[in-house]
């Protein structure tokens, strides 16, 4: 992997969850990374160990506001497009907000990264974009209907890019994540996801919900292993890979049922009161895929993707990282 040292980049929703972690691994690689959001879902906190890093540049604004994105556009040499608004049962209550940040947000970063003459824009696609495809492995060019306006809002983000390709020469990669997890995934919250939620249900010893019989199954990705997506499609100099989609996963299917069964093994062993937790079952949450498996080849042929983490292993890392940081 090429190195990004002293390359100027830029990381929207770099204060959340994933962008936090991108911008850590930046400034690992000695990059000068800027980070743009604006606090609607991402956390001080998160940034609080780069501010002092004279690399790091920190613009708290928003996307939707096209003036603001130009101005963190500027200069960049690559910009990682992570903000966004998540969650399907969010975008079932307020379309009308995830559609302004996720679809007018995404455009005025397209445009920004565009007229600021950057190399090349890596942005956040999603599994979601699968929609009602039954068709598993998951593989790129073979999709569904969308099942929810959170899921029409990723794949817009997809036709925009390849557009604005054609159109206008932007270089841009797009990764499809597959249900990601790790450190930072904040699990508070009415649209928490769904491992530091449990997680910290246990630790509380507080019964964690399934929504439905449990048997839906996801391809769930340790975060390190995007990170390292990232930074590939950002550095790859394979022409043949560029203004692609990609899934970012690890490439293999867990149920509902067995993560939480995995989640008390593990967490068993800081508190062994929590083998004793009971684990409920609700009922089914509307916009949910039944079944999530990606295929990777395609960004292992392309991008030289090679997931180090697995579920297990990425979990045990995971909850190592919350038992340590966010335990009361």
């Amino acid at each position: 992997m090429k190195t990004l040292e002293n390359k100027p980049v830029l990381v929207t929703g770099g204060a959340g969850f994933i962008g936090s972690n991108l911008v850590e691994a930046l400034l690992g690689q000695g990059a000068m990374v800027t980070c743009l959001d604006n606090f609607a879902t991402g956390h001080h906190k998160n940034l609080a160990s780069f501010m002092p890093n004279r690399h790091f540049r920190l613009i708290d604004g928003d996307i939707r506001d096209a003036d603001t994105c130009a101005i963190a556009c500027k200069d960049q040499h690559y910009v990682f497009h992570q903000a966004a608004l998540g969650s399907v049962p969010r975008s079932i209550k307020d379309p009308a907000t995830t559609n302004a940040v996720n679809i007018a947000g995404t455009l005025n970063v397209f445009l920004a990264a565009r007229d600021a003459g950057v190399k090349r824009i890596v942005y956040a696609a999603s599994s979601s974009t699968y929609g009602d495809s039954v068709n598993l492995p998951k593989v790129e060019d073979v999709i569904g209907k969308p099942l929810s306006p959170y899921a029409i809002t990723k794949y817009v983000n997809e036709l925009y890019a390849d557009v604005i390709a054609r159109t206008y020469g932007l270089e841009s990669i797009g990764l499809r994540y597959f249900n990601v997890f790790g450190r930072r995934q904040d699990p508070n919250g009415a649209y928490a996801a769904v491992i530091p939620k449990w997680v910290m249900q246990f630790i509380r010893h507080e019964s964690p919900l399934i929504n439905g019989g449990g048997e839906f199954s996801r391809d769930f990705t340790y975060v390190d292993n995007v990170i390292q997506a990232n930074l590939l499609a950002a550095t790859t100099t394979n022409a043949a890979a560029v203004n692609q989609v990609y899934n970012v996963a690890f490439g293999d299917r867990t149920t509902l049922n067995q993560l939480a069964g995995y989640l008390k093994e593990i967490l068993s062993s800081y508190d062994e009161q929590i083998a004793g937790v009971e684990i409920l079952h609700g009922p089914y949450r509307q916009g949910d895929i039944p079944h999530s498996l990606a295929s990777v080849e395609k960004a292992r042929t392309h991008l030289g993707y090679n997931p180090e983490f697995d579920l297990r292993s990425g979990l045990v890392e995971a909850c190592k990282w919350y038992w340590d940081n966010l335990r009361d």
